[in-house]
């Protein structure tokens, strides 16, 4: 039976710089057909999902320690939907009262159309256009909904100069707002705020815009330090007391920003040291130069003191992160891990012990022979 995390007595985990201790779990499901493409753990609920281009959704139950004679994270069902490669399958986060009532996931391919889950009830809804903005939306290859449930983002078409980025109501998954952002080479990609306020959108030469759903506007422009072809971004953490943040509440209550690039490099930055509003031309806490090929992934961990960079285009192309000092962990991976080609990746909590007490990582690798593999991560 799955049951919600509670998160009012548990014991938090609390991870060691330089040295990690991390343990390898059996692999999740035989291999897939097909290059694992995308990754979602649920934030309260043990599942993940996994897809790529067969058309093809797994769904596991997570379940690193299980009880005999149960399996270890045994396949709860699949999804195939015909010629639909998926490059986008994430689940909603339903974490307030004005979301959808229930876990869902969202399904997007290179389609003029993407598809809605629900999984309480096993409906498939199919969301054919975004009324008013079909020249803006001739593609819904990248979605990501927010945080706070409410909110669903795409990623339009390319606009000569910039791009957009078309808001929909999650309830309803109605065009509420669009984000117009200008761009020397176009955008890059987005991520939502932390709680659901806003969007943090890149562009490729670096530019980034921050846009508030409450203003419907642009309210803060800054540029990632030496940035040359970016090709990802990534928001994480929280500033535990926020009495003592200088971060404006504008902005959300992340801490941590995370830009990837066609060097390898990726710049991280803490927010909560700007003032009233983000330098023009900030500079990184840390610039990582630990990777030599173009960044694929970047994903904090639900408690902000791990972030996971990847590429895909060298095999075993993985750096572990501590976080609040911005060190790469130096004892894993080794020669000997088997990583192959990342194609994605995945973090997320799990609880164990007496009371679901006790909290460890889970981090999750899928790559491109189709094989998903998970470790688990206790300190």
């Amino acid at each position: 039976m799955l049951t919600r995390s509670s998160h009012r007595h548990n014991k938090r985990i609390r991870l060691r710089p330089e040295v990690i201790a991390i343990e390898r779990m059996k692999d999740i499901g035989p291999p897939q057909p097909s290059s694992i493409n995308c990754l979602s753990i649920h934030p309260t609920l043990p599942l993940i999902l996994s897809s790529g281009t067969s058309s093809t959704l797994y769904l596991h139950h997570l379940m690193p320690r299980p009880t005999p004679p149960d399996p270890q994270n045994p396949l709860i069902t699949s999804l195939h939907l015909k010629h639909t490669p998926l490059s986008t399958t994430v689940f909603s986060a339903s974490l307030d009262s004005n979301s959808v009532s229930g876990p869902q996931i969202y399904l997007s391919s290179r389609r003029r159309y993407f598809h809605v889950w629900d999984l309480p009830t096993g409906e498939i809804r199919k969301i054919t256009r975004v009324y008013g903005q079909q020249d803006t939306q001739k593609s819904m290859e990248t979605l990501k909904p927010s945080p706070c449930g409410r909110y669903v983002a795409l990623l339009g078409s390319t606009r000569k100069g910039g791009g957009v980025i078309n808001v929909l109501d999650a309830k309803t998954l109605q065009w509420m707002a669009q984000v117009r952002v200008e761009s020397r080479k176009g955008l890059a990609d987005f991520a939502w705020w932390g709680d659901g306020r806003g969007l943090c959108i890149v562009g490729r030469g670096g530019e980034v815009s921050e846009w508030s759903v409450e203003k419907s506007r642009i309210i803060a422009r800054w540029d990632d330090e030496g940035a040359v072809g970016t090709t990802t971004i990534i928001l994480g953490g929280r500033v535990q007391n926020a009495d003592q943040r200088s971060t404006p509440l504008a902005l959300g209550p992340d801490r941590w920003v995370a830009i990837g690039s066609t060097s390898g490099i990726v710049n991280v930055y803490d927010r909560s040291a700007w003032s009233d509003s983000p330098p023009a031309k900030p500079k990184p806490t840390k610039a990582l130069d630990h990777l030599t090929t173009p960044i694929s992934n970047l994903v904090f961990s639900p408690c902000g003191q791990l972030l996971v960079m990847s590429s895909r285009w060298k095999r075993d192309a993985l750096r572990l992160v501590h976080l609040p000092s911005c060190t790469v962990y130096r004892n894993w991976p080794t020669s000997k891990t088997p990583l192959g080609r990342i194609s994605a990746v995945a973090l997320g909590e799990y609880e164990s012990g007496v009371d679901n007490a006790e909290k460890s990582l889970v981090l999750c690798v899928g790559n491109e022979a189709g094989t998903l593999r998970a470790w688990e991560i206790t300190g």
